[in-house]
């Protein structure tokens, strides 16, 4: 959680804010992968990048 607040601090410091939707994109593909990536949806999921 620490990181969290530290990213936050960052961006709300240095007025980044467009960064935030771009962090959260990554971090939801980043979880599709990992919870696709033992089940019988990781070929169709794979596929669509």
């Amino acid at each position: 959680m620490d990181f969290l607040k530290d990213l936050w601090g960052f961006l709300k410091e240095r007025k980044k804010y467009w960064l935030l939707p771009i962090i959260l994109v990554l971090l939801l593909f980043g979880g599709l992968i990992v919870l696709t990536s033992g089940s019988a949806i990781a070929p169709f999921i794979y596929t669509l990048f």
